[in-house]
């Protein structure tokens, strides 16, 4: 590949927008968790503040979106579950007062089992959230200690159940496996319990342990990576024989029900980030320009500064090296791959000048095509890292992490 790093893009068309609000606060933070979440300590937090804080951000963004619609909206954390009904009416109807959304939007809430209302979720669902994703992680009590949840076994169940009788039909449960002292039986149980609440979308995904979390630097007992690979291929038999499809590596969902919002992430759609920490990347064709940028991510810094550029801690054009990395690191992550024709739209780059790379993936057994369709390979998915670093120029091959614990 060639090691030409200039911006040149040429885009036809703006690729689907999408916007993530994130909400930082929980009631207590797990030991393997990096995300940019805080615990509230006395249980309290600045909802109105950050509320009004968000709002400023939008319209801060506005003329960038050029009047993008917006496709979906996904509201993460933390535990946004925290935030009142009344709070998350007021947002949500502030966003749409400001931008224009699609038709068929998906609009999706993060739960924790330990965070749930029977009457808040049912003014969420009236106020227009159509998708709830629920951290369960385990039913296993013991497990639930050992990863430092806040919930048990019968709190998961309950909050399954609340959100089905205030009206939502769209869920995703989270599970992890390869937890500290788990055996194989305990991961399948897992699975059967969510499985038997009939959810049309399951994200199940080994616990890995990042920097700058407790486990990192004390790292409990795991199991073995022989324990791993069968609890991974049991539960994958399991859930195929329940009907779910697996589309991206660690998520799963009944016919038409696949999150519109983590599709959108993975085929290189833009969105735009709102809150603490909240990452963005926007196409602008007018311009041939691709930008990524990251907001202040204390969430009191990002109350003070939201509203303006100071907000952002980070701004960057990307060059078309990151362009093609970051498109290949999210599209081999699905099942399906991608076409030519959606790589030139998304990236804005000829077909060519990935010709040389993809004919090597090919050569070592990495990616396959189907017609217009390149897809990784059985093997491909198995060695994702080093199938990327054909991507890489030869100054950048350096690890990849791929993991995206999606919902």
């Amino acid at each position: 590949m060639s090691n030409d790093n200039r911006t040149i893009f040429s885009f036809s068309q703006s690729p689907p927008l999408a916007l993530y609000i994130h909400l930082p606060w929980c009631v207590k933070k797990c030991p393997y968790c990096d995300f940019n979440s805080h615990a509230t300590l006395d249980g309290s937090f600045p909802e109105k503040a950050y509320i009004n804080a968000l709002i400023r951000d939008l319209e801060f963004v506005l003329p960038s979106l050029q009047q993008r619609r917006i496709s979906s909206i996904f509201m993460g954390g933390g535990t946004p579950s925290l935030f009142s009904a009344s709070g998350m009416k007021t947002l949500l109807t502030e966003i749409q007062y400001r931008v224009e959304l699609e038709k068929e939007i998906e609009i999706t809430l993060e739960a924790n089992p330990g965070a749930v209302d029977i009457d808040h979720f049912k003014i969420y669902r009236e106020c227009g959230f159509n998708r709830i994703s629920i951290g369960i992680q385990s039913f296993n009590n013991s497990m639930l200690t050992n990863l430092g949840r806040v919930h048990d076994g019968n709190e998961a169940n309950n909050a399954i159940n609340v959100a089905k009788t205030a009206g939502f039909n769209q869920i995703n449960l989270d599970l992890m496996y390869g937890l500290p002292q788990q055996q194989s039986e305990q991961a399948m149980d897992d699975l059967m319990q969510a499985i038997s609440h009939q959810p049309n979308h399951l994200s199940w995904y080994q616990l890995t342990i990042e920097p700058n979390t407790v486990f990192y630097k004390n790292t409990p007992v795991l199991p073995v990576e022989d324990q791993i690979w069968n609890m991974q291929k049991q539960g994958m038999n399991l859930i195929a024989s329940s009907g779910y499809e697996n589309y991206e590596i660690s998520a799963y969902a009944m016919p038409d029900s696949q999150c519109k919002h983590n599709l959108n992430y993975w085929e290189f759609g833009d969105y735009i980030g709102i809150g603490a920490g909240a990452h963005s990347k926007l196409t602008n064709i007018h311009n041939n320009e691709m930008s990524r940028s990251v907001r202040h991510r204390l969430p009191e810094r990002y109350i003070e500064l939201a509203g303006d550029n100071s907000v952002m801690t980070e701004h960057k054009l990307l060059t078309q090296q990151d362009v093609i990395l970051e498109f290949m690191m999210n599209n081999l992550r699905l099942t399906k791959g991608f076409t030519t024709l959606l790589f030139e739209q998304r990236t804005g780059i000829k077909f060519n000048k990935i010709q040389e790379p993809i004919l090597d993936a090919e050569k070592k057994g990495w990616l396959e095509r189907e017609g217009i369709r390149i897809k990784p390979s059985t093997l491909g998915k198995n060695y994702l890292n080093d199938l990327l670093h054909c991507f890489m120029s030869d100054s950048k091959k350096i690890p990849v992490n791929t993991t995206f614990a999606n919902a």
